[in-house]
């Protein structure tokens, strides 16, 4: 057995062990200021406006239905004259009718810009948007569609309403007016909807619309509603027949709503989406009918998306870091055999702390220039320091400058998997079977038997004793 091999392995090992407990303390700093920004972000949304939903225009024609509830007869009691009868009692029940438009078109313009918190930023916009379609006033008379409850005495129609549903009302722009079948109608906060707590609603005379059939009660609609938000616009297809269009000069979108755009167009100017949604492809209906709340309701929507999350990229970086380690410690080991040099296990640790820094710096740096720029920075920082280091270890500038030539190729891969998420898997695979081909080429003829153990000195042959040679 090769003791000073199998204990020299161990050592390196433990050394492993160690850098592997620094990475991950990296990793726990790097989220942690992730944590600041997602909070820095909230910040910002407290004071401007969070992710907007605009929900509408629906009508809304709340009802009450008395009951008649028979009196409960006691077994027990003695029994009353026949003359006797016990009152009823009556109760109401509240309920509201929803009634959905036929067809609704929004065209939206999103108009980005940035807040910042610090050194932290989040991408906030304005918009405007018009909503157009048609909906059908409701019958104030007409109770036939309603379902009566057993003991039904009658129902009470109340004052119909139209409301629009808006995430965040700190966003609201303007005072928001709608048009309704030709009636400009003031609207005040709140929707009174139980489902959808915030938005707004205006009051609507449908005393017209009685006894009138259901073809003559369709009206159109307009409204132009413009509101602030941060990082996503949706929009909810409430209506029969949805078609919605957004633009933006913001060239980074994420379709990332229930519904993906039927048309898209994404470039450097910007973007614009097209969607055509009918009322059988979504819930909408029977989330918003339900008394609970439904402020997570289907829509299509976009995201503003940051061209580099810079704390995604570090924190994808330094799961990268045991592999890196690796392989500088597997390089250093090659130098080792093929140069019959000696490399103390403490030389690998702080070759391997210079390792785990590079990713403490590129996070740091990268709060304040661009994450490409901070990679370089960091990356040719780290390089040089070990290329400086590794000229006394491996006692040969030309060495450190063939090893620091390998760290910059190791160094570009890694960035070719940082920025190219949906190849990573097959890029690093490729990565990990070039540099085992590089060792099982340069160790092909090493003999793993003799290796760390010290040399047999060679045997010299005897002396030839008087008289003997001359046989």
């Amino acid at each position: 057995m090769n003791k000073p091999l199998i204990f020299r392995i161990l050592m390196i090992g433990g050394v492993i062990l160690l850098l592997w407990i620094a990475l991950q303390m990296v990793l726990g700093i790097v989220r942690e200021r992730g944590a600041y920004r997602d909070e820095a972000e909230r910040s910002i949304w407290q004071s401007y406006a969070g992710p907007q939903t605009l929900t509408g225009p629906i009508i809304v024609v709340p009802f009450k239905e008395v009951i008649a509830d028979p009196p409960a007869v006691d077994r027990t009691a003695p029994q009353a004259p026949a003359t006797f009868k016990p009152a009823t009692t009556y109760r109401e029940e509240s309920r509201q009718i929803l009634i959905f438009p036929k067809t609704l078109q929004v065209r939206t313009v999103v108009t980005p810009s940035e807040r910042y918190r610090g050194i932290h930023k989040t991408i906030v916009y304005e918009t405007a948007s018009d909503l157009n379609g048609t909906i059908e006033l409701p019958d104030p008379k007409s109770t036939v569609d309603l379902t009566k409850s057993t003991n039904h005495v009658r129902f009470d129609m109340g004052q119909p309403y139209v409301m629009v549903g808006v995430a965040d009302m700190r966003g609201l722009v303007s005072e928001p007016v709608i048009e309704l079948g030709g009636a400009a109608l003031k609207m005040v906060q709140g929707t009174r909807l139980s489902s959808l707590p915030q938005g707004l609603h205006a009051r609507i005379d449908a005393s017209g619309m009685a006894g009138k059939p259901a073809d003559a009660r369709i009206v159109p609609f307009s409204m132009k509603l413009s509101v602030l938000g941060a990082r996503s616009m949706a929009i909810t297809p409430v209506a029969g027949l949805n078609q919605f269009s957004m633009q933006s000069p913001w060239p980074h979108p994420s379709f990332d709503g229930d519904f993906l755009p039927r048309q898209r167009t994404v470039s450097t100017d910007g973007f614009r989406a097209d969607w055509s949604i009918t009322s059988f492809n979504t819930r909408v209906r029977e989330q918003l009918a339900s008394s609970q709340d439904a402020s997570h309701l289907q829509s299509a929507s976009v995201t503003l998306m940051e061209p580099v999350n810079i704390y995604v990229q570090a924190e994808r970086a330094v799961k990268y870091g045991l592999l890196f380690v690796l392989l500088t410690f597997a390089g250093l080991y090659l130098f080792e055999l093929v140069k019959t040099l000696r490399i103390h296990p403490i030389q690998y640790l702080l070759a391997g702390l210079a390792l785990a820094m590079f990713f403490l710096l590129l996070v740091s740096l990268s709060e304040h220039v661009d994450f490409v720029v901070a990679y370089i920075i960091a990356s040719a920082a780290c390089i040089g320091l070990l290329g400086f280091y590794l000229t006394f270890v491996l006692r040969s500038w030309q060495r450190s400058l063939g090893f620091a030539t390998l760290l910059t190729v190791l160094y570009g891969a890694l960035y070719g998997l940082l920025v190219s998420e949906d190849n990573a898997l097959v890029l690093g695979t490729a990565l990990l079977f070039v540099t085992l081909m590089i060792i099982m080429a340069v160790t092909r003829k090493v003999d793993w038997y003799t290796v760390g153990m010290p040399a047999t000195p060679a045997v010299s042959s005897p002396l030839p004793q008087a008289g003997e040679g001359n046989a």
